[in-house]
C-alpha cells in the first residue's frame, strides 16, 4: 500500500493505472474517503467487498468526471434528472437511474438501476479524468471503511480502517480532511416523482427549490437495498451512542457549542453549526474510539438543512 500526501500529477496518474490494473485507490471526496475500483472490473470489485466485509447485493455508486459521461452508465434520463444533475453537479448528490448494459449486476446489486455521482473534490476529479483518460469509464467507490462502520474523512482514518486489508499494489491518496463530513445525498430518479433514499448536504429544499415541486423523504422497503446507507444500523462506532439523557462521569459528549459540558464529561466535539457539525460528526465518533470510551452522548441538532443528514447517521449509529 503506498500513500500520497502531495497528491502531484505523477501520484495521481499512478494511482489511476493502479486502477486500470485492477487494483484499489482510496481517495478523497468532499464528502467522505472513497475506496475506489474500476467499475467495469469484476475482479476488483470483488475486491471492495471483501476488505469492506460488505453484503454481496449492496449496490456501489459510480463516479465520473463530467456529465456527458452519464449516457454511458444511464438510460431513459429524465428531465428532472438532468436539472439535478446540472444544479449540483460536481457536488455531494448521487442520482439512481434507469441503467445501460455498462452497469454489470457486481455494480447494481443485480437492480435495473445505477447510482451515479460526480464529486467536487479536486483530487478526486482529477482522479477520474485521468482514469478515463487511461480508457477508464468509470471508478466505483463506497466510503473506505468496513461494513456499517465509521466513514473515514482523513486519509489517516483511511489507514486505521482498511489499512492491514489492503495490498502493496493499492494506494491512498491524501487530500486532506473532507468539508462536507456526511455521504451525498441519494435521490431516485427512476420514479416520476423522484424520492430522497439518504438524505445529505443537498438539502430537500434546496432540491425543491431547483425543481419547484414538494418531495418527501422517503425509503425503500427493507428487503429492497436500493442506495448505499439504507440499512436501519450503520455508520458507528464501537462506543454505545445514545441521544437523549444525561452523560455520567467519564462518558463522552458531542453538542452544539452553545450548550455547557455536563461534569464529568468528556467533551469530544463543539461544532458552531449544523455545517460544521456534519464535518466533524465522525472524526468525533472515532476519536471516542480512540479514548476507549463506551458510552457517547450525542445532543443532535435541529432536523433543518444539513441537519437532517447528521440525524439520519445518528440515529442509525445509535441502534
Amino acid at each position: 500500500m503506498s500513500t500520497f500526501s502531495n497528491c502531484s500529477l505523477q501520484s495521481i496518474q499512478q494511482a489511476a493505472l493502479a486502477l486500470r490494473k485492477g487494483n484499489l485507490v482510496a481517495f478523497p471526496t468532499e464528502t467522505v474517503y472513497g475506496l475506489g475500483a474500476d467499475a467495469t472490473n469484476e475482479k476488483a470489485i470483488s475486491r471492495v467487498y471483501e476488505v469492506k466485509a460488505r453484503p454481496l447485493g449492496h449496490p456501489l455508486i459510480v463516479h465520473v468526471s463530467d456529465i456527458s459521461l452519464l449516457d454511458k452508465w444511464a438510460s431513459d434520463i429524465s428531465e428532472i434528472a438532468i436539472r439535478l444533475a446540472r444544479s449540483f453537479w460536481p457536488g455531494p448528490m448521487t442520482l439512481v437511474l434507469p441503467k445501460t448494459n455498462l452497469a454489470k449486476d457486481f455494480i447494481t446489486g443485480s437492480q435495473d438501476n445505477v447510482a451515479l455521482r460526480i464529486p467536487s473534490h479536486p483530487v478526486a476529479l482529477e482522479l477520474l479524468k485521468e482514469f478515463e483518460k487511461q480508457g477508464g469509464f468509470g471508478v466505483a467507490a463506497p466510503s473506505a471503511n468496513r461494513f456499517g462502520k465509521l466513514s473515514p474523512t482523513t486519509a489517516v482514518a483511511v489507514e486505521m480502517e482498511l489499512g492491514k486489508f489492503l495490498s502493496t499494489s493499492d494506494h491512498i491518496l491524501d487530500g486532506g480532511a473532507s468539508k462536507v463530513g456526511v455521504e451525498s445525498t441519494i435521490i431516485d430518479c427512476t420514479i416520476a416523482l423522484p424520492t430522497i433514499l439518504r438524505p445529505g448536504a443537498v438539502t430537500i429544499e434546496m432540491i425543491e427549490e431547483v425543481l419547484d415541486i414538494k418531495l418527501d423523504l422517503g425509503s425503500a422497503p427493507s428487503k429492497e437495498i436500493k442506495a448505499p446507507g439504507m440499512l436501519v444500523s450503520h455508520y458507528s462506532p464501537n462506543a454505545k451512542i445514545y441521544l437523549s439523557g444525561a452523560p455520567s462521569p467519564g462518558d463522552g459528549y458531542i453538542a452544539l457549542s452553545d450548550l455547557p459540558t455536563p461534569t464529568g464529561a468528556i467533551r469530544l466535539a463543539s461544532p458552531k453549526d449544523s455545517e460544521e457539525y456534519a464535518q466533524i460528526l465522525y472524526e468525533s465518533l472515532r476519536s471516542a474510539d480512540n479514548k476507549g470510551l463506551k458510552n457517547v452522548f450525542v445532543v443532535p441538532p435541529h432536523n433543518q438543512g444539513v441537519g437532517v443528514a447528521i440525524n439520519d447517521r445518528l440515529a442509525k449509529s445509535a441502534k
